[in-house]
């Protein structure tokens, strides 16, 4: 390294680049705890007139906060004499490359418009999209944030859930919850029908309307299979679940029903 250059440039210019360099951090700093003041202002007064729900609010407040940022990032290059003029040309110079992803962010973004004029979903609601099924805490600019119920955040690009399936679990009052119960053979099956069906409807939160469906699902060698279906508000999906199997044993097992097991005859072909 030449060091008569080095130091030609510190003893020149040094103190300039210096003084520029703190002038960036100052506006970065400033700008953005500006940027996030401003954002939780405009949040605050878009919820105070409750005119617009919470999905839009986080879109209108994203497309702002990207804007500013972009402004920031423009005036910091500014500090440094990159005009935005030479930052366009740069830009452009950078090819097919750039291009490619920006018309790729385009496509994203215009999803996320289409998303929210049709509105298949809501902040709050559980849905399946993209292959990813969880709650939806954004959407966004180009993409939708979902916490899975394992506690896993992904954002799935906007594109892909326009071009996908879309299952909103949120938009039913009720959704059903889907088990089976095997009732062994020698068992009345009514009477097993009857006392689960007395069981099933006194599980907390299951809906009354539509009523849980309990029937004979299919004959299996070791007895009838019973479909056990009650249904409740999605958010409390797991705990009926859960809920219900206990309650299929907790009724067979005080009823003195035996448990079901496999004929001998099947039994012996097995071995």
């Amino acid at each position: 390294m030449n060091t008569e250059v080095v130091w030609t440039f510190l003893s020149t210019q040094g103190v300039d680049f210096g003084l520029k360099v703190l002038g960036a951090l100052a506006v970065w700093i400033v700008g953005r705890w500006a940027i996030g003041l401003a954002g939780r202002l405009l949040k605050a007064g878009m919820r105070r007139g409750k005119k617009l729900d919470e999905t839009l609010i986080i879109y209108l407040a994203s497309i702002i906060s990207i804007g500013l940022n972009v402004l920031l990032v423009l005036a910091l290059l500014d500090i440094f004499g990159v005009k935005t003029t030479s930052f366009a040309a740069l830009l452009a110079g950078a090819g097919l490359a750039i291009g490619t992803a920006w018309g790729g962010l385009l496509t994203h973004f215009a999803a996320g418009v289409f998303l929210q004029v049709l509105r298949p979903y809501k902040v709050g609601d559980i849905v399946m999209v993209g292959g990813t099924s969880g709650q939806v805490t954004e959407l966004g600019l180009f993409g939708t944030t979902l916490v899975t119920g394992d506690g896993v955040t992904v954002l799935v690009a906007n594109n892909k859930v326009r071009s996908d399936n879309i299952q909103n679990y949120s938009t039913l009052p009720a959704r059903r919850v889907d088990t089976t119960a095997k009732v062994a053979n020698g068992v009345d099956v009514h009477d097993a029908m009857a006392r689960l069906r007395g069981a099933i409807t006194k599980i907390p939160n299951v809906a009354a309307t539509p009523a849980p469906d309990i029937e004979i699902l299919q004959f299996t060698p070791e007895g009838p299979l019973l479909a056990v279906r009650p249904y409740t508000h999605t958010s409390h999906y797991w705990q009926v679940y859960f809920d219900t199997h206990k309650a299929i044993v907790d009724t067979f097992g005080a009823a003195g029903y035996p448990t079901p097991e496999t004929p001998t005859v099947q039994r012996s072909m097995e071995r």
